[in-house]
Parts: C-alpha cells; sequence; structure tokens
C-alpha cells in the first residue's frame, strides 16, 4: 500500500498569499470607506430635504415668509428648530429661557451622521440657517466681517420666498461643519465640503472654492452679496 503524502504550505507560499490579501485590502478598504462617507452622505441630504419641507410648511403658514423670531443670531441650528418644531417633528422641548439647549431628543433629521461635533458641543444640531433669509439685502451688504454674524444684534427684517431671485442658487440651509471629509471645519473656510440646500428645494454637495466669496470674502451663505436676492454658486 502507499501512503500519500500530505504538504503545507511553505514559508514562501503564505508569503505570497499574505502579500495578495495585503494588495487586495489596500484596494478594497478605501473603496468600502468612499462608499460609506457616500451613503452617509446621502442620508444627510435626506435629513435637508425634510427640513426644506418643514420650511415649506412655515412660509405656507405664514404669509410667504421666512422664518423669523426676532433674534440676530436665528441661523444657529439649535435656534432656528423652535420655530420649526411643529414642522419637523421634533420631540424636544426648549430648556427654560435657553434657546440654545434642549430637553428630550433632540436627533432625527437635526443631525448628520457623520457630525461628531454637534452631539457634544451643539445639542445634536447640524444645519445653519442663512442669516440673509431673515435681513433686508442692505443689512447684509453693510455686513463685511464673519464675526459680525454672532456678536452685531443687527435688527431682523422678515423676508418673502418671493423675494429670492435665484432659488436655485442661492443656500438656504447647510451643514455647518464639513462633516463627510477631512479637515471638519466650518462654511466661512475654504476648505473641506458639505451638504447645501438650496431656496428651490435641490441639495447637492460642494467644496467649499464652489461657494461663491461672500462680503465678507468667505464662502459664508449667511452674508451673500445682495442677499437673499444674490447667488451663492453660478
Amino acid at each position: 500500500m502507499t501512503r500519500r503524502s500530505s504538504r503545507g504550505f511553505t514559508l514562501i507560499e503564505l508569503l505570497v498569499v499574505m502579500a495578495v490579501i495585503g494588495i487586495l485590502a489596500s484596494i478594497l478598504f478605501p473603496a468600502f470607506a468612499a462608499a460609506r462617507r457616500r451613503s452617509r452622505s446621502a442620508f444627510c441630504q435626506s435629513n435637508l430635504r425634510q427640513i426644506y419641507s418643514a420650511f415649506e410648511l412655515y412660509v405656507q403658514d405664514n404669509d410667504d415668509m421666512y422664518p423669523n423670531n426676532g433674534d440676530p443670531f436665528l441661523w444657529m441650528g439649535r435656534k432656528w428648530r423652535w420655530p420649526l418644531k411643529e414642522y419637523i417633528a421634533l420631540s424636544a422641548h426648549q430648556a427654560p429661557g435657553n434657546p440654545m439647549k434642549s430637553t428630550g431628543n433632540t436627533s432625527g433629521a437635526l443631525l448628520c451622521p457623520d457630525d461628531t461635533v454637534a452631539p457634544v458641543q451643539w445639542d445634536n444640531a447640524s444645519y445653519a440657517y442663512s442669516m440673509t433669509f431673515y435681513h433686508s439685502n442692505d443689512q447684509i451688504n453693510a455686513m463685511n466681517a464673519i464675526a459680525q454674524t454672532w456678536t452685531d444684534k443687527i435688527e431682523c427684517c422678515s423676508q418673502s420666498k418671493s423675494n429670492v431671485q435665484y432659488p436655485s442658487e442661492k443656500a438656504l440651509v447647510s451643514e455647518w461643519l464639513s462633516n463627510h471629509e477631512l479637515p471638519h471645519v466650518a462654511w466661512d473656510s475654504w476648505s473641506g465640503g458639505r451638504n447645501y440646500l438650496f431656496a428651490d428645494g435641490h441639495c447637492q454637495y460642494l467644496k467649499a472654492k464652489q461657494i461663491r466669496p461672500a462680503n465678507d470674502g468667505l464662502p459664508d451663505i449667511n452674508l451673500t452679496h445682495d442677499g437673499i436676492r444674490g447667488k451663492d454658486i453660478e
């Protein structure tokens, strides 16, 4: 009788297999990561579409006017959520005397799935509302520094939807940070990119360098030249 011998992998063969696995991993892992980012960015755009529906319902119920409660810093996501609360199915409530804080659940459509900062610092509010929609064009054109958007208490001026001259080119809401790519910078930086919601309801992922310089020389949709009648993109 003959005895069949079995032979295992030699060291060279094992090294070759490991090298092949390493090459495949280096090819596939970045592709998987990119697919994951696209998926989460698409989820973020779904959030923005829900937010647009809330704005539309608000405008219909308020004589064609965009949200304006007299707070010059309403653009912050922690603040504009309250005027839209009943339209966006927000179960949370404003903390007594503090619109920047909430009690209850504040996530849902207000939180981008890639935003790791908002849950810690900004009460689960990932998106900001352009202040051009509650200030006049002249007021916006008189502001030329980003710091004015959170320091100057300029009297608010309600804006009508019918006054938007370029709805497909004027951003209504955007992610505050570039959540889907590094660096995670704010919308006043020329680095990064983010999802934008435009006044006509469409969403678009844009690099900061695709946004037109605002009155402060930055890609800042708060200070768009000519305000609500201006353009953020060409």
